[in-house]
């Protein structure tokens, strides 16, 4: 049994790297079962109850006549989105200056020459998407533009915890720019900081934008 139980994790563990790796991206089909008893040189039962493992988990999804599909490529996702799908957005807007506060100090102390580059990027394809009117687009471009201000903080705990919340903070985004908070510059202010390594600056720009969310200040 003991042997047995092993042999699951080890499978579960080989299905879950394929999914976080991006070889079997969200949205897509992994293998049938045939294909996976080959690939990963284990029994069929074996494959089945390490991908109903994965079902229960929430990284897999078994869609009656189509297939199995990834859904997501962390059990902490899942979960946190479980738990934080009543939230109320000002619950979310605190979180985030918890975490977006830290991320820009860092960044501005930690970026290189790419990273600034990135991040000016970014500021333009936001503004545009913006000017545009496009709803969909803007809630992207003010998304990847945070996402990628965290990951130039260099922190692989806090990127991982934004990563897990992407669901909710994206949420928050789309709805603070129908209740037209968010100006097509609204972030300039924090990507110059950034660009030009001025920490106390970015923390300040980053504390403004969000406690006037919360009507702190």
């Amino acid at each position: 049994m003991t042997r047995r139980t092993g042999l699951i994790d080890t499978t579960v563990g080989e299905i879950r790297s394929r999914i976080v790796s991006g070889e079997w991206p969200v949205g897509s089909r992994i293998p049938p079962e045939p294909a996976l008893v080959t690939l990963l040189g284990v029994g069929r039962n074996t494959v089945r109850e390490a991908v109903q493992s994965l079902v229960h988990a929430g990284l897999l999804a078994r869609r009656q006549g189509s297939g199995t599909f990834v859904l997501s490529t962390s059990e902490m996702a899942v979960s946190m989105g479980r738990q934080i799908a009543e939230a109320r957005q000002r619950d979310v807007i605190e979180v985030r200056r918890a975490l977006e506060i830290e991320a820009a100090r860092l960044a501005a102390r930690r970026r290189s020459a790419d990273d600034a580059n990135a991040l000016l990027h970014r500021r333009d394809e936001r503004a545009a998407a913006y000017q545009a009117g496009d709803l969909e687009r803007m809630v992207t471009t003010d998304l990847d533009l945070h996402r990628l201000i965290v990951r130039t903080a260099a922190n692989p705990v806090l990127n991982s915890l934004y990563e897990n919340l992407l669901d909710a903070i994206g949420e928050n985004i789309r709805f603070n720019f129908v209740a037209d908070t968010h100006g097509h510059d609204a972030h300039d202010g924090l990507v110059d900081a950034i660009v030009a390594g001025d920490d106390d600056r970015a923390v300040e720009e980053t504390s403004q934008y969000l406690s006037a969310l919360l009507g702190d200040r």
